[in-house]
């Protein structure tokens, strides 16, 4: 298979606002247009048509004789591609002074599209020896004529999308394959929001759900990247339903909040917080501000008056790990109010999910605790949940989790924090400075640990609680 290339790595393609739910379905008819804010590539908007359109790459090779000069049915077909020889029927496609004339031969478009077959063969067939085409680009047209002709697939960044438009106009599905296949080959976090877009305005579901996928993964390198504010409301709502995206509350309200003041300029509105409210309609109450921390919800302003999910987002995926920083266990570490607290970095981004922490040394207990991640530098709370957990007086750790993952970013420096209600507990000894994890994937994962400075409860580098951080790569 032939693939064209383009000059640059990212997609061109269209926008998707306004009349998505019309275009994806004219696209499905096979006979309608190209959404009106669309735009193709090679198209002048507004310039009237030139009166002759040019007749460009034309082949211009004798006649007499040139069948002996191809091997196969393959290279016969392939030669008469956008060649006048034998043509029947002539198409201007495009508009403007872009458009251009395309020579083609009824037979191999009838024999391999059901829309050219009913255009000249059907009841209400064509008798026109020259169609136009306003809504295609000419490039794309040419794509889909040389698929049909020689089976090759000429695709490149920036006609993919205008070539996926025209192969489902002409109910070409082998080529809409193809085009879906170059555009998950592409697929990355800072361009799954625009090719979901698309994929929702094209009407292709499994692109959709690989974009969506690529999003719950890299959710903030998705929601960073500019095609975010791009995207139409419908969307933002649909990514906002989803359980299973990758980050924290306060930070995917700010991303909305980009969004709002984007849809405002569109709309020409001033970026007022009533008119971002507006704008935002149905997507405001997908926002779960129950999960935020009362700080983060304190800067939300103004408070919107609506009931929110409060069902926490779980974005764990692949495998369950821990660590545990200590080599030995022993016995009689008390509390009294103080919370026992220990620095740490990771060289790769986790989402932590709990503690593993010491229990009684004087049988079954019942603990209450405070559990709490800290941004240390800016002393920001990132996770918390007040909680209790059952011990059976053995030297073992007991699990502690969160309400929700806590998102853990790479070379930044965070402080894990339990404050326990209870009897003395076995406590760790011998404490291990560099902690590195590897998954069945060969994924390695470091821990750096740090003593925090200030009343930590006794706890540092060399002893105390909190022994292992439970979390998912």
């Amino acid at each position: 298979m032939a693939t064209g290339s383009g000059s640059g790595s990212s997609v061109g393609l269209a926008s998707n606002h306004d009349g998505q739910e019309a275009a994806s379905n004219s696209v499905q008819s096979g006979a309608a247009s190209v959404p009106s804010n669309a735009p193709v590539p090679g198209a002048a908007p507004g310039a009237a048509r030139s009166a002759s359109p040019p007749e460009l790459g034309l082949q211009r090779e004798p006649m007499y004789n040139w069948q002996a000069t191809k091997s196969s049915l393959k290279e016969r077909f392939a030669f008469l591609f956008n060649n006048e020889l034998l043509s029947d029927v002539r198409f201007i496609v495009g508009k403007g002074r872009q458009a251009q004339r395309i020579p083609a031969h009824k037979f191999v478009l009838a024999a391999g599209s059901a829309v050219f077959d009913a255009m000249f063969n059907g009841g209400m067939a064509t008798t026109s020896a020259e169609i136009e085409l306003p809504d295609v680009e000419p490039a794309a047209f040419l794509a889909l004529l040389r698929f049909l002709y020689s089976d090759e697939v000429h695709i490149g960044p920036e006609t993919v999308m205008t070539t996926l438009y025209t192969a489902k106009k002409y109910a070409v599905p082998a080529l809409e394959s193809h085009c879906v296949d170059f555009l998950t080959k592409h697929l990355r976090a800072d361009n799954a929001f625009m090719l979901l877009a698309q994929a929702r305005l094209f009407d292709e579901p499994q692109l959709a759900s690989l974009c969506l996928d690529t999003i719950d993964k890299s959710t903030a390198d998705a929601i960073n990247a500019e095609s975010f504010t791009d995207i139409d409301l419908d969307t933002l709502c649909a990514v906002l339903q989803r359980d299973t995206l990758s980050i924290r509350e306060n930070r995917l309200f700010g991303a909305v909040v980009r969004w709002a003041e984007a849809e405002c300029y569109r709309q020409q509105l001033p970026p007022t917080s009533e008119n971002k409210q507006k704008v935002l309609g149905k997507a405001v109450p997908l926002i779960r501000f129950p999960l935020m921390t009362v700080e983060e919800f304190a800067a939300v302003n103004p408070k919107p008056r609506v009931d929110y999910i409060d069902r926490p987002r779980c974005c764990l995926r692949g495998e369950e790990c821990s660590i545990n920083r200590f080599q030995q266990v022993e016995s009689r570490w008390g509390y009294s109010g103080t919370s026992d607290r220990i620095r740490f970095n990771v060289n790769k981004r986790i989402s932590i999910v709990g503690f593993g922490l010491y229990g009684s040394i004087h049988g079954p207990t019942d603990y209450q605790v405070n559990i709490q991640i800290l941004e240390s530098d800016k002393r920001i709370t990132l996770g918390q949940n007040d909680t209790g957990f059952n011990c059976d007086g053995t030297a073992n750790t007991f699990r502690v989790m969160f309400k929700e993952p806590v998102e853990i970013l790479p070379n930044v420096s965070y402080t894990a924090c339990a404050t326990l209600k209870g009897p003395d507990s076995h406590y760790g000894t011998k404490g291990l400075k560099k902690v590195q994890r590897e998954t069945a994937t060969g994924t390695k994962t470091t821990f750096l640990f740090f003593s925090s400075p200030g009343n930590n409860n006794g706890t540092s580098v060399e002893d105390g609680q909190i022994p292992e951080i439970i979390y998912y790569t």
